[in-house]
């Protein structure tokens, strides 16, 4: 991870913080309380600790407390993608095992602004990976390419399979088993072009730029992301997983 990107995360995870301590002053403040819970209350949503999530919000402090909150709710967390327009048909949840199952589990088909190929996967995952797409992807290909993403693709997300590593498998299931990461390839672009880690990762134009900047904002939504520079199982694909103890590479 860069300079840059961690003195970002870590400015970021000092706004949530301080953000926190003010929604306790607030809250215990009684008037603020009031004044946050008003159906016309003049605080942004995007501002409002007590309001849902908005996938096109634009992103504060709270933002973080408001996606918690929705992925700690599944029926929050279909109802936010809902909103957003994201195709996400619900499906039974899976269970296939003590270690490999699909809970919340829908087909996603559609994000906000991008097609995906149809796949299964858990609510959560699709979540973050609608915020990724929409805050991180869209704007630095606008900014790199000046075109849009028209779809993401990927390998799949759900795999029952225990964890792969350079030295081999290991007795640890994999995040994949619970369909708890999604793997991503590349993508293609409103122009026709279409990217891939594997072809363009290492390029020096704009293509490698975006490739680069969209690995380093996955890190603000998903808690693990492995990359190309991770190791040779990752040459060909970011993996984004949820849950995790805070790792970029």
């Amino acid at each position: 991870m860069s300079k840059q990107s961690g003195r970002r995360r870590f400015l970021l995870s000092a706004a949530s913080f301080a953000f926190r301590v003010a929604v306790v002053v607030i809250l215990f403040g009684g008037g603020g309380w009031l004044l946050l819970a008003h159906p016309e209350t003049p605080v942004p949503s995007h501002w409002n600790p007590l309001r849902e999530l908005k996938v096109t919000a634009p992103v504060t402090p709270i933002t973080r407390f408001q996606l918690n909150r929705a992925l700690a709710d599944e029926s929050q967390c279909r109802a936010t993608l809902a909103e957003a327009g994201v195709s996400f048909a619900e499906m039974n949840d899976l269970i296939e095992s003590e270690y490999c199952g699909i809970p919340g589990r829908g087909l996603l088909s559609r994000l906000t602004t991008s097609g995906v190929n149809a796949v299964e996967t858990s609510c959560t995952t699709a979540l973050r990976l609608t915020m990724w797409e929409y805050h991180v992807v869209q704007p630095a290909a606008q900014e790199h390419l000046g075109t849009r993403v028209n779809q993401l693709r990927h390998v799949g997300s759900y795999n029952c399979r225990q964890m792969r590593t350079a030295q081999g498998e290991t007795s640890a299931w994999s995040s994949h088993a619970k369909a708890d990461a999604i793997d991503i390839v590349g993508v293609r672009l409103d122009d026709g072009r279409s990217l891939t880690l594997l072809s363009d990762w290492q390029a020096a134009g704009p293509e490698g730029a975006f490739l680069r900047q969209i690995w380093r904002g996955a890190c603000d939504w998903f808690r693990v992301v492995l990359g190309p520079d991770f190791n040779h199982l990752h040459a060909d694909h970011f993996h984004l997983q949820g849950p995790g103890w805070g790792y970029c590479r």
